[in-house]
């Protein structure tokens, strides 16, 4: 009921889509945990309603880490096609697909392809870490991709458990592109794809700050 009484003054909703996967030594649930907490963040002052998460997403190659279950690409388009396709149904037509794997990315593709075949509605695909955050990201840190400093927060940590101390050497990505899932594993050890593990709260502020400003901004802005 409340949700058609919102209708009524507007039609944007929020989807956040995440992965269940490993992180390192971080919660396997990392980027549904992003994908979801910067959604929230994001529309609760303007009022857009945040669908749950979608926790699994695209993650073959990590197919030898437990815990870490991947849906085919055909799958996981179908499911959003679905879901966008169900909103539509009910009156929403602006809807934002919040994503933070970037495994995911194959449904940028979808979104535009909905869109065009709906000419009163738009798919709106927006990454947490979009440019605007990886550029901070980079400015802090050059190094560090999966499971590295930028994804560890409070909110992804496990309680007991400490990460190393000083960075990890970076993957070889060449060898990381060419590997089968047991290759991976055995390439990256621990998970993580190298740089820090940690850095200070105040570099984390930095990022949490502009991922929240440059989806707020998305859900503002960003239709056409």
């Amino acid at each position: 009921m409340q949700l058609e009484a919102y209708l009524q003054r507007d039609d944007r909703i929020v989807l956040p889509i995440g992965s269940t996967e490993q992180h390192a030594y971080l919660s396997l649930g990392t980027d549904s945990i992003l994908a979801e907490r910067v959604a929230l963040e994001a529309a609760e002052p303007l009022g857009v309603p945040v669908l749950p998460v979608l926790p699994f997403g695209i993650t073959p190659m990590f197919a030898a880490f437990p815990g870490s279950p991947s849906l085919r690409t055909e799958t996981l388009l179908g499911v959003v096609r679905d879901v966008l396709d169900s909103l539509h149904s009910q009156g929403f037509r602006r809807i934002l697909l919040l994503n933070g794997h970037g495994g995911n990315a194959p449904v940028r593709s979808l979104a535009r392809e909905w869109t065009v075949a709906h000419p009163d509605g738009q798919a709106l695909y927006h990454e947490w870490f979009g440019p605007q955050t990886y550029a901070v990201i980079r400015e802090i840190e050059p190094d560090g991709q999966h499971a590295s400093w930028w994804e560890n927060f409070q909110w992804t940590r496990l309680e007991g458990v400490d990460v190393p101390p000083g960075p990890k050497p970076l993957m070889d990505m060449s060898a990381y592109e060419v590997a089968d899932a047991q290759g991976a594993r055995e390439l990256l050890g621990d998970g993580s794809f190298g740089g820090p593990y940690e850095r200070p709260q105040e570099d984390l502020d930095r990022v949490w700050e502009a991922a929240i400003a440059e989806a707020r901004d998305a859900l503002e802005n960003g239709w056409r």
